[in-house]
């Protein structure tokens, strides 16, 4: 697995020579590589995360890496600073972009078949987003983001790139999100008025939406062969790879895309997401009731 830009530019070249796909896994907000506390390489973008904590599962292992196989493919774990204000940290995912093209291309140059798709979590898909700007038609063929940290317009703009134009970009959304994606549309001024975050939805001829706390969803996806629980909170940042089984499922997504087109994810999702807010109306299950037992 191959730590992101720095001292791994002179490496990509041969990395790229390998079999199976390259996946770019990006996270997000307030990590930092090197940071004692919150650096990326000790947490979820190890194999061996430094942590009891049950949100720091393992990305590359879950996403089929560190198996040993030949064509496992190459994982590259691309870290940036995302740690400061809101603001601040938008302003360096759109500098880590420009890193992230950087490499990609180089991936891209070195051998121009290979697939090679981003997985990223909340601010993570502006870095993604960022690189399609600078990248050429094919470097890059799927983008998973789970819970994105960013503007419909912006995204819709990203995709009608050039290199956009060629992905299939999946947006993992959540209602279970609803408070961070309030927060940041308060927080960080849109580019175009009136804009809203991708957690509302996304139309676009190369995206789908999968709203994985909507029962309709998991039904479909359960029916496509990856059963997944429904959520057990109302507001949740980290359900979008928490979620048991559900980054084996993006792990299919981005190795077997044959598999799961774009037009077969549409075929059983729901028209529109749920509104904003309506998880925090659901009133909670009451217990089951004791059964009655009569008197002798």
């Amino acid at each position: 697995m191959v730590p992101g830009k720095g001292e791994a530019l002179p490496c990509l070249h041969e990395a790229a020579r390998g079999n199976g796909p390259v996946i770019v896994m990006i996270h997000g907000y307030k990590y930092l590589p090197g940071h004692p506390d919150h650096c990326p390489h000790r947490r979820i973008l190890s194999l061996h995360p430094n942590t009891s904590d049950t949100r720091m599962q393992s990305w590359p292992r879950r996403l089929g890496f560190g198996t040993g196989h030949r064509d496992e493919g190459l994982g590259v774990a691309f870290g940036w600073n995302a740690r400061g204000a809101l603001w601040a940290a938008q302003a360096s995912a759109r500098a880590a972009g420009s890193a992230l093209a950087e490499m990609i291309g180089r991936l891209h140059r070195a051998n121009p078949d290979r697939p090679l798709h981003v997985i990223a979590h909340s601010m993570g898909t502006e870095v993604a987003l960022q690189a399609l700007q600078d990248l050429p038609p094919g470097s890059v063929d799927r983008i998973v983001s789970m819970t994105g940290a960013c503007f419909q317009d912006r995204t819709r703009r990203a995709l009608a790139t050039p290199a956009g134009r060629r992905v299939d970009f999946l947006n993992v959304i959540s209602r279970e999100n609803d408070a961070f994606d309030f927060l940041f549309e308060r927080l960080i001024a849109p580019e175009t008025p009136g804009d809203r975050s991708i957690g509302h939805g996304l139309d676009a001829p190369n995206a789908v939406t999968m709203q994985i706390d909507c029962p309709h969803t998991l039904g479909h996806l359960d029916r496509l062969g990856h059963p997944l629980p429904g959520p057990d909170r109302r507001v949740c940042h980290w359900s979008s790879y928490t979620r048991p089984g559900i980054l084996r499922f993006y792990n299919d997504l981005l190795r077997q895309p044959e598999r799961f087109p774009l037009h077969l994810l549409r075929r059983g999702m729901p028209q529109a997401p749920d509104p904003r807010w309506s998880r925090l109306l659901i009133r909670p299950a009451l217990p089951a009731p004791l059964p009655f037992l009569q008197g002798a």
